[in-house]
This record gives C-alpha cells, sequence and structure tokens, in this order.
C-alpha cells in the first residue's frame, strides 16, 4: 500500500513537471507567433512581397536625330526578333535546325544561342534573331505550332535612313562596352545601346532618356505571372541640326566615287550646312553587328572609310592658302596692292630651285592676277618678304591651326608653323626655304576641310568671326547657359553683334575682286566651273597638293600626268569659294585626296555645290528647333 503511494506521487510530480514543460513551450510558441504574425508583420509582408513582385528596368525610346527643317537623320523602327524559351521546348538544338529552314541562321548565332541557354535559367528568354524584315517575322509566327519555346516579339531598333551620306557625322549606336558601365542600371540593360561615334556619341546625355519601370508579380521561380504596375520613362530628345539633308545628299552623291570632302556653311551664322566625308559606310551595319569579314573590309581598304575627313582628314592647304599670304603682307605693309612680281616659270635661291607650277611663267602680274593664275613665283617672293611669323599670325586670325570647336569627337587642330613652333618641335632652326614652301601652302602646314571653310567664310562676310554651329539653338539651355558663363561652343547661339578679325576694307576688297576673277575671268584658274548666271555667280580659289617631292630627273623629263601615276602618287585637289558674288551668303571648301588639279577636280564639284546651296537657299528659313522649349538639363557637346 505504501509502495503505491510513493509511485501515485512520483507520478504526480512526472506529470506536473511535464505539464509545466509543455504550458512553458506552449507559451514560447505562442509568444512566437504574436511576434511574427502581430509586431512584425509588417516586416514579413515586404519580405513576402519582394519574394513575390519583381522590378524590372523599361529602356526608354532613344530621341530622334532631324535636320533643320525635320526630316529624320536617325530614328527608331520595329525590331521584328525571335526569342527562345529553353524549358518550354523539349530539344533546343532541334528546334534551332528547324528555324534554319525558315530564316537564315549561322554559325555563330547557332553557338551563341546554345550558350546563353546554358547560363541563365531555363524560363528566361534568349534572342536568336533580330531586325527581321516582316516576311521572316510572319514566317516564323506561321510556323509557331511547330516551334515549341519559340517566342515572336516586337521590340526597337536605331536606323538611319540616309546610311553613307550621314555615317560621320550622325554616328550609330553599338553595345556598351565595359569601360562605358558607370553603374546606372540602364547600361546594364542586356541589348541596351549607347552612341559610338558622331552625334549619338557627343548628345548621348540627351538622346538617351530616362528609364521607367515595370513591377511584375513571379512565381517561387522568378517566372513572370503577370504586370502589376508600369511607369514609362522619359523618352530621349530629339537633337535638331543645322545640316539641310537634301543639300548633304546632294554633296555626296557629287563626291561619292573620291575619297575626300565637302563642307558648307553660311558665312553669317556659321551654321554647318553640309559636311560630307567619302567615302564613307552604313551605320545601320553597326547596330546590326558586323561580322568578320565585315570589319576586315572596312579596316583594311585602302581609303579608310572609317575616318571622318572633314574634321580629321589634314591636308596641306596648297593655293587655297594664298589669300592668307596675301592678307599677311597687306596688313603688314610690306607691300602694296600694286605690288608686281615677273614669272620666269623658276627661280633659284641659295642651293635649289623653285618652280611654278607653269613651267613657261606667268610674266608680270600684280597680287590680284597673280591669285587668278595662281602664280607660285609672286607668292614666293610675297611670303618671303613677310616672312613666316607674321604668316603665322594671319592664319591664327582665321583660326587655323586649332580646332573650330564644332563639337565632334576627333576633330583635328591642323598645324600652322612659326619659327619657334619648329625650335620647341625639332630643336632647328627655320631657313627661308620652308617660308618661300609655305609661300604657296604646303611645308609643314597641316588644315581641315572644316577649317578651309569657316577660312573662307570669314572672307566673304567682310572679316567677321564666326565659329561653326551644328546643333540648333533652344532657347531655354542658350539662357541658362549664358547666365552660368558657359561657351556654346557647336551649339547655335544669338549673337552679340560680330566681332571683327581686324582686317582693313581695302585688304579684303582686293582679296574678294581676286577670288571673283579666280572664276569669272576667261585667265581665271576656275573659269571653265564658273556659273554664268550673275546672281549666282561664284568666287573661290584652286588649289592642287604634291603629295610627294618632284625630283629634278623627272623634271628633265617627262613629268607624268596625274591620270598617269599611280592612285597614292596623284596630287591632292582643293577648292575654297563662295556666293553669290554680290552677295555672299554660302561658303564651301572642297577636298578630293589624289583627284589631280583643283581646277579639274574639286572645282566642278565646288561649283555644283554652291548652285545647289543657292537654289535651295536653307540659310534664309531658320532651323526648326529654333522655337523649340526644353526644360530639361542641357548635355555636354
Amino acid at each position: 500500500m505504501q509502495r503505491d503511494t510513493v509511485r501515485q506521487k512520483a507520478f504526480t510530480r512526472r506529470a506536473l513537471v511535464f505539464s509545466g514543460g509543455a504550458a512553458a513551450l506552449t507559451t514560447v510558441l505562442v509568444g512566437r507567433l504574436y511576434y511574427l504574425q502581430v509586431v512584425s508583420a509588417d516586416r514579413y509582408r515586404v519580405l513576402a512581397d519582394e519574394n513575390r513582385i519583381s522590378w524590372r528596368l523599361l529602356p526608354p525610346p532613344r530621341g530622334r536625330i532631324l535636320d533643320r527643317f525635320g526630316v529624320e537623320l536617325a530614328n527608331n523602327q520595329r525590331n521584328y526578333r525571335i526569342l527562345l524559351i529553353p524549358e518550354q521546348t523539349p530539344d533546343v538544338e532541334q528546334t534551332l535546325v528547324e528555324l534554319k529552314d525558315l530564316v537564315r541562321l549561322d554559325e555563330h548565332d547557332h553557338r551563341r544561342v546554345l550558350r546563353d541557354a546554358g547560363r541563365n535559367a531555363s524560363f528566361m528568354p534568349v534572342t536568336v534573331l533580330e531586325n527581321l524584315s516582316w516576311e521572316q517575322f510572319a514566317r516564323i509566327n506561321v510556323h509557331m505550332p511547330d516551334l515549341p519555346g519559340v517566342q515572336p516579339d516586337v521590340g526597337e531598333s536605331r536606323f538611319y535612313p540616309y546610311r553613307e551620306s550621314l555615317a560621320h557625322l550622325v554616328g550609330y549606336v553599338g553595345p556598351v562596352s565595359p569601360k562605358e558601365q558607370t553603374g546606372e542600371p540602364l547600361l546594364e540593360l542586356p541589348g541596351f545601346r549607347t552612341g559610338k561615334s558622331g552625334i549619338e556619341k557627343t548628345r548621348e546625355k540627351a538622346l538617351r532618356g530616362k528609364a521607367g519601370n515595370s513591377q511584375v508579380e513571379v512565381n517561387a521561380y522568378g517566372r513572370a505571372i503577370r504586370e502589376l504596375e508600369r511607369e514609362d520613362g522619359n523618352p530621349g530628345h530629339d537633337v535638331r541640326l543645322s545640316i539641310d539633308m537634301e543639300l548633304q545628299r546632294f554633296a555626296y552623291e557629287r563626291l561619292k566615287e573620291d575619297a575626300g570632302s565637302v563642307v558648307v556653311v553660311d558665312v553669317h551664322t556659321g551654321e554647318v550646312l553640309a559636311l560630307v566625308s567619302a567615302p564613307s559606310f552604313d551605320p545601320n551595319a553597326f547596330n546590326l553587328g558586323l561580322d568578320v569579314e565585315q570589319w576586315r573590309v572596312l579596316t583594311q581598304h585602302p581609303r579608310t572609310p572609317l575616318v571622318h575627313r572633314a574634321i580629321s582628314g589634314q591636308y596641306a592647304p596648297g593655293s587655297t592658302f594664298k589669300m592668307i599670304i596675301a592678307l599677311a603682307a597687306l596688313e603688314a605693309g610690306v607691300i602694296s596692292a600694286d605690288h608686281r612680281v615677273f614669272c620666269g616659270g623658276k627661280i633659284e635661291f641659295g642651293d635649289r630651285f623653285f618652280h611654278c607650277w607653269k613651267k613657261g611663267g606667268h610674266g608680270e602680274l600684280s597680287l590680284a592676277n597673280a591669285i587668278e593664275q595662281s602664280c607660285d613665283i609672286h607668292f614666293y617672293d610675297v611670303a618671303r618678304r613677310v616672312g613666316i611669323d607674321r604668316i603665322g599670325k594671319m592664319a591664327s586670325r582665321f583660326g587655323l591651326g586649332v580646332p573650330t570647336g564644332i563639337g565632334l569627337e576627333g576633330e583635328e587642330d591642323g598645324l600652322v608653323p612659326t619659327r619657334a613652333w619648329k625650335r620647341k618641335r625639332h630643336d632647328e632652326p627655320w631657313h627661308q626655304g620652308e617660308t618661300l614652301v609655305s609661300g604657296i601652302g604646303q611645308g609643314y602646314l597641316l588644315v581641315t576641310p572644316l577649317q578651309l571653310a569657316m577660312m573662307t567664310a570669314q572672307i566673304a562676310n567682310g572679316g567677321f568671326r564666326i565659329k561653326p554651329t551644328l546643333v540648333a539653338r533652344d532657347p531655354q539651355t542658350s539662357v541658362r547657359q549664358a547666365n552660368a558663363g558657359t561657351p556654346l561652343d557647336g551649339v547655335h547661339q544669338a549673337s552679340a553683334g560680330p566681332e571683327s578679325i581686324g582686317l582693313s576694307a581695302a585688304s579684303l576688297s582686293l582679296i574678294h575682286r581676286a577670288m571673283d576673277m579666280v572664276n569669272n575671268s576667261p585667265y581665271g584658274t576656275a573659269y571653265r566651273s564658273r556659273i554664268a548666271e550673275p546672281a549666282m555667280a561664284i568666287a573661290g580659289k584652286t588649289g592642287t597638293v604634291q603629295v610627294r617631292r618632284i625630283t629634278k630627273a623627272e623634271r628633265q623629263t617627262r613629268l607624268l600626268k596625274n591620270h598617269e601615276r599611280p592612285w597614292k602618287d596623284r596630287d591632292h585637289a582643293l577648292f575654297v569659294g563662295y556666293a553669290p558674288v554680290s552677295n555672299p551668303r554660302y561658303a564651301v571648301s572642297v577636298v578630293i585626296e589624289h583627284g589631280g588639279g583643283g581646277a579639274s577636280a574639286a572645282a566642278p564639284v565646288a561649283r555644283d555645290v554652291l548652285e545647289e546651296v543657292q537654289r535651295r537657299d536653307p540659310g534664309r528659313t531658320p532651323m526648326i528647333g529654333e522655337l523649340a522649349v526644353d526644360t530639361e538639363e542641357p548635355s555636354d557637346i
């Protein structure tokens, strides 16, 4: 009995202990549940939503690039593409084989799709092909039942409707490189493209816009189920250029068989109306993706189509520089307007002979006649009298030897030599014979076609300094920049009044008359390239630049004519001019590499371009962007 009592008490104690433990555990569990469901409810609700909801960036539509009249130079068009979702096809390899029967799918694309499918989650779409034609896209849609996992899709792709005629100026877009990654999420989106050259690059910030976002519900595997919310971003701003597209296309078509450039500017505003470089390339090819062979052709082409000759090509100016020589001498007072020199075909200086392009010589010529007939002997004499340093100062007053500030990457400085420059660069003294060579625009002298056009424009407008304008002015942007004291290089700006270069009216009048004679006098070197209609008459100056020195032995034998030499040994052909003579409005520079004579090759192109620009007269109509209001911050250019 006593033993049963002891057992009963022991059981009771154990029951109490177990009951207490259970009660304690229940209390802890209830407390924990209260903490999770009540105290921390908001926190875990957010965490659950974060697992359920995915935020995705939406790339904004890229801004358009327009000409002065609103013609689209770069826009966005539908991008018909094919995506493949690996989990929805039993055999990715077999699906790709079946696709090859419908569209062109090369081995490179085949390997890329297999690689991307293996790297990514099976539910993530893989891009198979982009930029399909509508016929190809429709063909895929018709065969959808036989292509498991294939998903047709429509996006946007950059398109350049004028292709080669604008490639260097407008530029192109391409995939974001590692060096361009700045931490901005938009730049990390697969397939996102940024400007790589031209206006596409210099106006990247304005054209890019701001990204939007999409709130998507996903399941536990991350697969999108439905879109909950969508906020579209801000499209990129349109960029309006001073270019007249029809004039640009005309100039390119006139030049495209050669290697060279054409630049047309308004002599009063500095607006660049045409900026042509040839040969060129199709910028759409870069957006679509170049294969190895296409890249090899572009980079190894003997005429270097990727080089923007209008701003990056550097050439000796040849006889187009003779106006600078004449102005330097006239303004320094070392010669007068009636200065005369006899040309017998060559002169001896030191231990060598300096030759005129006309073997028998021109006889005695005045300064104006020397420009008209491009007499080298006359300008050897004038250059020797004025000296290289004063020549250099006059060239600098016209903006030669420094970038113009047009706002495009890759613009070269050119070169205007002086005594100090040679001492610093070569640690050698300047020789008088080098001054004579500079007198006909050769030797160390280098200019770009854009610099030549600006030089000519400032001669034509009466000696007033202008800067090249490429992008239409936005009034609100201009006010902000003016208030901040920021220069408006490369952007159209309201002038506070013309700034004179500081030349006498008499000197400029002589140069104008001489350039008029070049085209409109029977003795002028460009007489055959005149415009007979008085209201459209042009004035100009030819230039022919030797690309190699002619030896004494070659002079004693028959010299090969330009067309008889190998292309690389032919002279460069140049012409600068303006029109109309009676009231100058447009200036042009034409450079044709290895084109032969300036009179025979470059002058006819310049004549046709000046006739076309006068017919169109784009400078009389303001750029379409001048009345636009932009409330966004200006981008750098």
